[in-house]
């Protein structure tokens, strides 16, 4: 059971697609794990179901920080939860997993919301303001062997993204796709996405990828 706060983003498509990919890790009772843009906590409590022994979770949001703390307790799941932007919430330490479904919705200029709900799916103009911060700033927390799964939709540059994490040495992979259709926000926003080649005009999915990258 998940509870969601107003104003939290509320688990959807790229949640699911998260949580079913944390199946596929080797998770322990020693594994290490951060979910940064936690939002309602549903990944962290997730990772906690699927054996990690210790979950931090991040968000700049305070309302996140409490909805997270809330359905650690609801789920009775512990989990060190930290309101922070992004990795500047846990120091110098290390995970064995790191998954974060960031922002990613490209927006109509690159002034990034300082409140409100916007601030979980605006990433300015081309969607990449903050996959690009935590594409060269997770693998500095990915312990050796370690992973990290970042979640983002195909309009925003998966080769980007690829490329940085890979210039900061990590290993990486496309480790699943998923076509869903457009939400309230993607809908909204058809004339600006298509008005910059993003979509055509009768476009209603994006693809979500899963990027996985090891150390």
């Amino acid at each position: 059971m998940i509870v969601r706060l107003p104003g939290v983003y509320p688990p959807q498509h790229d949640t699911s697609l998260l949580s079913d990919a944390l199946l596929f890790e080797p998770l322990t009772a020693g594994s290490r794990v951060l979910d940064l843009c936690c939002g309602t906590g549903a990944l962290s409590v997730a990772a906690r179901r699927a054996g990690a022994g210790h979950v931090v979770a991040v968000d700049i949001s305070r309302r996140a920080q409490v909805n997270t703390w809330l359905n650690a307790v609801v789920n009775r799941k512990r989990v060190d939860v930290r309101r922070g932007d992004l990795t500047d919430a846990v120091g110098s330490e290390l995970f064995d997993l790191i998954i974060s479904n960031p922002p990613y919705v490209p927006a109509l200029d690159d002034a990034l919301p300082t409140a409100g709900i916007a601030r979980a799916w605006d990433a300015g103009k081309d969607g990449r303001s903050v996959l690009d911060r935590i594409a060269a700033r997770a693998p500095d927390h990915v312990a050796p062997g370690g992973t990290l799964l970042l979640l983002q939709s195909a309009l925003c540059g998966v080769d980007k993204t690829e490329a940085i994490l890979e210039e900061f040495g990590m290993h990486v992979e496309v480790s699943a796709r998923a076509s869903v259709p457009f939400g309230p926000v993607m809908t909204g926003r058809r004339m600006m996405l298509e008005s910059r080649g993003l979509i055509t005009a009768d476009q209603d999915t994006e693809q979500l990828v899963i990027i996985r990258a090891t150390k």
